[in-house]
């Protein structure tokens, strides 16, 4: 990676760990803030999330272990809420480098998209209703709400994407690096079960 690019990442990293910025949101407010020219060429996502395992090494490495742990335990409680639905865990919290400043990203892979909705509003939870790019690059409508954590003594957003049930085939590839992108119940159970105290 060349200098340049390697200055971006870092700066992302900073923003992603310190500020729960999504990757994306992260590089473009790097580039501005190291005055930059807007067309610069951006760190791709792995060297991104490379740069955010050397910051939490560097300057988190005391208290994002249990951080992550409170937010696998939040998800694993939203997945089995939602199991009709095949929840998968992806994003941060699924791939070991969220902070409690990060939010969960659950994917739901429906027979019927309205019924998740129906879920919550039978719960009487309140949610925002939103169109987010999916994993796959198209437009994906989100349930976004708030939870209580008391791990961490704050709300944290959680996120409820909104798949057809075809999608789990294109959801289970492995990533460029050849690592799953999202887990099910069952191996978020074993990544709390193998992280407790």
């Amino acid at each position: 990676m060349d200098t340049r690019k390697a200055e971006i990442a870092a700066t992302a990293a900073r923003m992603v760990v310190e500020e729960g910025l999504e990757y994306g949101a992260a590089k473009r407010r790097a580039v501005k803030q190291l005055g930059l020219p807007n067309r610069s060429a951006l760190p791709d996502n792995d060297e991104v999330e490379d740069a955010v395992r050397e910051y939490i090494e560097l300057f988190s490495a005391e208290t994002q272990p249990a951080e992550l742990l409170a937010l696998r335990r939040l998800a694993l409680v939203w997945m089995e809420r939602m199991a009709p639905f095949r929840p998968h865990l992806g994003g941060a919290v699924w791939r070991g480098t969220a902070t409690r400043r990060s939010d969960v990203y659950l994917q739901l892979f429906c027979d019927d998209a309205k019924a998740a909705e129906i879920a919550l509003i039978d719960h009487r939870l309140q949610y925002l209703p939103r169109t987010v790019v999916g994993f796959n690059g198209a437009p994906t409508e989100a349930l976004s709400l708030h939870c209580w954590s008391d791990a961490l003594q704050e709300d944290i957003g959680v996120h409820l994407m909104l798949y057809d049930f075809d999608d789990v085939r294109g959801a289970l590839k492995p990533d460029a690096r050849g690592h799953s992108a999202r887990g099910n119940i069952e191996a978020v159970r074993r990544l709390v079960h193998d992280a407790a105290p």
